[in-house]
């Protein structure tokens, strides 16, 4: 019999279960808000989980429950039949104790499931959708000399209509291993989004194809009239209040036809022309900074247009 002295042989009270839910906690939320929070909370939860389980092994093997005299009682007349849920010694085969607990467990799972999972998929859906745009037939090759920067404006979704109208500084660059290569820049700044535009005198006459326009340029670089921001020739940012180097598309030369893509954001561009090194990473939002400690402060971008 327990006396008013004996105490219950099991763990005493810890706050590690609480740090180790703080960490998931965490990576929760960064799997939404930024990755780097993934990996802080799988540390929190990896070292407080550790720091449980020690506790709960040391006091397993240092606490040893005292021998205690059995109780001993007359024995029962034997019954003519042995009950379904009984075994030898007269222990149940299934406690009611072990049903209520599976009981209570399954449903919480399944309760919080149904809350969690719409909830997980409303906030990742986005991310894994394919949500970029169909590629923008900007016309014959033809519109694009060779050397010479064209203002094209273009709709990069037609369904959308006007609102989807963007522009962007295409420059053919030659030959490049046999296949034709183009720079083309967003006018986006990479400051606060403005609209970018060159620091040079127009060259003729602009012109259109079907709902694309042309203008030749023959600029120094890139200006942004907003707030300073300056661009040299290849979009490298030179002065002013912009974190990166300018926007650019990805393009594709089909039956004669340059169509722009997806757009990427760029760190810094090395060299020029044909020969250029981009230094290319995920599309990211003006004012972020796509390079260095910085970056990680940002969260992860879904696919969209620019």
């Amino acid at each position: 019999m327990q006396t008013s002295s004996d105490k219950p042989h099991v763990p005493g009270p810890s706050l590690w279960p609480a740090g180790l839910a703080v960490g998931v906690i965490v990576m929760l939320v960064g799997i939404v808000v930024a990755w780097s929070l993934v990996v802080i909370g799988a540390v929190v939860a990896i070292v407080f989980a550790a720091l449980w389980v020690r506790d709960v092994l040391r006091g397993s093997h240092i606490t040893e429950a005292p021998e205690v005299e059995p109780e001993r009682r007359v024995a029962a007349p034997p019954a003519a039949e042995t009950a379904p849920a009984a075994v030898a010694g007269g222990a149940e085969r299934y406690p009611r104790s072990v049903f209520l607990e599976v009981s209570t467990l399954g449903l919480g799972a399944a309760i919080g499931g149904l809350i969690t999972l719409p909830a997980i998929g409303f906030a990742l859906g986005p991310s894994l959708l394919n949500q970029a745009v169909p590629e923008a037939d900007l016309g014959p090759v033809t519109n694009f000399p060779e050397g010479d920067f064209i203002a094209t404006t273009f709709t990069s979704n037609p369904p959308e209509g006007i609102v989807s109208r963007r522009t962007a500084f295409v420059r053919y660059n030659g030959l490049l291993e046999q296949l034709p290569s183009y720079t083309i820049i967003s006018n986006h700044c990479a400051h606060l989004g403005c609209p970018v535009q060159p620091n040079g005198p127009s060259v003729g006459k602009s012109h259109t194809w079907r709902t694309v326009t042309f203008q030749q340029y023959d600029p120094s670089g890139f200006g942004c009239p907003c707030h300073g921001g300056q661009y040299d020739i290849e979009g490298n940012r030179v002065a002013g209040p912009p974190v990166r180097a300018l926007d650019r598309y990805s393009f594709n030369v089909k039956n004669g036809h340059l169509y722009v893509g997806v757009p990427f954001s760029v760190a810094k561009v090395v060299g020029t022309g044909a020969d250029a090194q981009i230094h290319k990473v995920t599309y990211a939002f003006p004012g972020e900074h796509v390079s260095g400690a910085e970056s990680w402060l940002y969260p992860i971008q879904p696919p969209h247009d620019n």
